[in-house]
């Protein structure tokens, strides 16, 4: 097994053999192994463990097991305790994804802090079929069919091509102690389940069932790639980003390849664009058959807005424009010592004839409806909806655009654009309202 591992390493040039590594060891047998192989290669590594303190006493003892572990083979150790059953809940997931999420970040500072180039992880050809039939159950796409890759950003595998009987039968061979983690008997969890269940059913079934799963994800992944190679194109042609984080996805499918007027390929597209934004398949489904402009809908991370034939798509870590709503400090000049000129203001001031004014004034946003007598219009008024498409707004531009209103909700200003015809300057004015929009205060910690 060392020999073959060696040559799997070098093959695929998993990582730099000659620059110390980060390893991830937990004390099960996998992991152990792995760090056998990796001291017997004579391929330099550093060890890291995760304390979940998820199993009083047991946690404790698998810690100081690695920690003697990293002592015998001379190599530096990191340790790091979390609360992960805290983490789980004030995060709303499930004490696997916490524990996964929270390793991995952890994992990924040890790296960019001590320099290792890679994260070596003990995953092998059992977990990976496992992995393919959790997404399977779950619900995937291509994408989820992969297995576990054996390179990942900077998390490598390089025990994929052995089985746990091949792993097992290594440590029984090297008289390799190694900790028990006994939930991983437990059939609370579904990764277990689908470990001492279905896939021993599927063995009764067709005993070479691990090795013909394996030559399938490898068909799939090829198959993936390829579907990738060929996606990227359409991608940079029809996805942009703006310079304010937002995403504008074209929906012209068909003028890039009129096979995708189909409805299902249409769906595949737009799957295969907003799914690494959070967005599932069913709201991907609905996303496919909208046609009213305005429809909003939501991953857990991001709004999109149907904006013709176009998605607008921001992230929901920006606070709500409600939140953003900047203070409002007015001025009242006499017009014989007003020296500012109306028309060379700032887009966050500007000026009104005061006696025109209905205090208080206040911030809204656009609404359905809306008329206003921009500056320059002599009579009559004009829908807002209207203006914003001469100035040609999109959808989202219209959904941020602030308006100052008065006290009947009259429209003075859309506010860094135009005032409002009626409120200007005139040789009548006594007194000019300075009107300025103050910075938004920082939020409270």
């Amino acid at each position: 097994m060392l020999q073959q591992f060696i040559a799997h390493v070098a093959q695929q040039h998993l990582f730099p053999t000659g620059q110390q590594v980060l390893l991830a060891v937990s004390g099960g047998v996998d992991s152990v192994v792995l760090s056998h192989l990796m001291h017997r290669a004579h391929f330099p590594f550093a060890i890291a463990h995760c304390n979940f303190n998820l199993r009083p006493g047991d946690s404790d003892r698998d810690e100081l097991f690695v920690r003697n572990l990293a002592l015998q083979y001379g190599v530096p150790f990191h340790v790091q305790h979390f609360q992960t059953l805290h983490y789980a809940h004030t995060h709303k997931l499930s004490v696997e994804d916490a524990a996964r999420r929270l390793r991995y970040d952890w994992f990924l500072t040890l790296c960019q802090t001590h320099g290792y180039p890679a994260l070596l992880t003990a995953h092998h050809r059992d977990d990976s079929n496992e992995t393919f039939f959790l997404n399977l159950l779950r619900g995937t796409g291509l994408s989820g069919l992969h297995g576990i890759l054996p390179v990942q950003a900077h998390a490598v595998r390089p025990l994929l091509p052995f089985g746990r009987d091949d792993i097992e039968a290594y440590a029984s061979r090297h008289h390799l102690d190694h900790v028990e983690d006994l939930t991983n008997a437990s059939l609370d969890y579904r990764r277990n389940q689908v470990r001492h269940q279905l896939l021993p059913l599927l063995r009764q079934l067709q005993p070479a069932a691990d090795r013909t799963v394996s030559a399938t994800i490898v068909h799939l992944q090829s198959a993936e790639h390829l579907y990738q190679v060929l996606l990227q194109p359409l991608t940079k042609q029809l996805l942009s980003s703006l310079p304010d984080g937002t995403y504008r996805l074209s929906l012209n499918f068909a003028d890039l390849l009129p096979a995708l007027a189909q409805p299902n390929l249409r769906f595949q597209l737009l799957f295969e664009m907003l799914h690494p934004l959070g967005f599932n398949s069913a709201t991907v489904a609905t996303i496919s058959a909208a046609s009213r402009s305005g429809s909003r809908f939501y991953s857990p991370s991001h709004c999109a807005i149907l904006d013709r034939d176009a998605l607008l798509i921001t992230p929901l870590s920006a606070p709500p424009a409600s939140e953003l709503l900047p203070p409002i400090h007015l001025q009242s000049i006499p017009i014989s010592h007003l020296t500012l000129n109306p028309r060379s203001l700032p887009p966050t001031q500007a000026l009104f004839d005061a006696d025109t004014v209905r205090l208080p004034l206040s911030l809204r946003h656009w609404r359905q409806g809306d008329r206003f007598q921009p500056f320059g219009m002599s009579r009559g008024s004009q829908l807002l909806s209207d203006f914003f498409s001469n100035h040609k707004f999109s959808l989202l531009d219209k959904q941020r655009q602030l308006l100052l209103v008065d006290s009947t909700d009259a429209i003075l200003w859309v506010v860094g654009h135009r005032t409002s015809h009626p409120h200007r300057i005139s040789p009548a004015t006594r007194f000019a309202l300075l009107v300025s929009l103050l910075p938004v205060p920082a939020p409270s910690l």
